[in-house]
C-alpha cells in the first residue's frame, strides 16, 4: 500500500429509479462482481414526490405515497435478483428508498454515500441530449463532480 492512501472498502452504493439505464447499471455490477465475495451491495432509490400543492389533501398525498412505495418497493427487489442470479450472497445486498430530503437527486445520493460511507456509487447515466445535459446538468454528471472520498462508475 502506499503511504497515505486511502483504504476503501467493498461496499458499493447503487443509484437507482425504473430507468432502463439504472437496470444496466445493476446488471453491470452483478456481472462484473459476480462471485467474487466480500462485496456488499446497497440498492438506494430517492423518492421525489410532486411539489406540495400538487395534491388537494393530506390523505391524497398519503394514498400517492402508498401506492408509489409498492412499486419502489417491486422495483426495488427485481433489482436484488438480478444480483442473486449472479451470485451475490442475499444477506450482502440491501434495498433502500427514501423520500427526496435534499434540493437535488443528486445531493441526496451523495448524503446517503456520506452517511454510510459507501466507497463507490454507481449510477446509469441519464439519458439526456448534450444540449439537456448542458441547461439542465445530469444527475450523473453532478455526482462525478462533487463526490468525495469514494469511486463513482457511470454505467452507460
Amino acid at each position: 500500500m502506499i503511504p497515505g492512501e486511502k483504504i476503501f472498502n467493498k461496499n458499493i452504493l447503487i443509484a437507482v429509479d425504473d430507468s432502463e439505464n439504472a437496470r444496466r447499471a445493476v446488471s453491470y455490477v452483478s456481472q462484473l462482481l459476480a462471485g467474487v465475495k466480500g462485496f456488499k451491495i446497497l440498492i438506494l432509490h430517492v423518492i421525489s414526490q410532486p411539489e406540495e400543492d400538487y395534491f388537494l389533501t393530506s390523505a391524497e398525498k398519503e394514498n400517492w405515497l402508498r401506492k408509489f412505495q409498492l412499486k419502489v418497493d417491486v422495483m426495488l427487489e427485481d433489482y436484488r435478483q438480478i444480483l442473486i442470479r449472479e451470485g451475490f450472497d442475499p444477506n450482502d445486498i440491501w434495498v433502500r428508498s427514501t423520500l427526496r430530503y435534499c434540493p437535488s437527486l443528486s445531493e441526496c445520493i451523495l448524503a446517503e454515500q456520506d452517511k454510510t460511507q459507501y466507497s463507490t456509487i454507481v449510477v446509469g447515466r441519464q439519458g439526456l441530449s448534450r444540449s439537456e445535459e448542458f441547461l439542465f446538468g445530469s444527475i450523473s454528471s453532478k455526482i462525478v463532480s462533487h463526490a468525495r472520498n469514494c469511486t463513482v462508475w457511470v454505467v452507460e
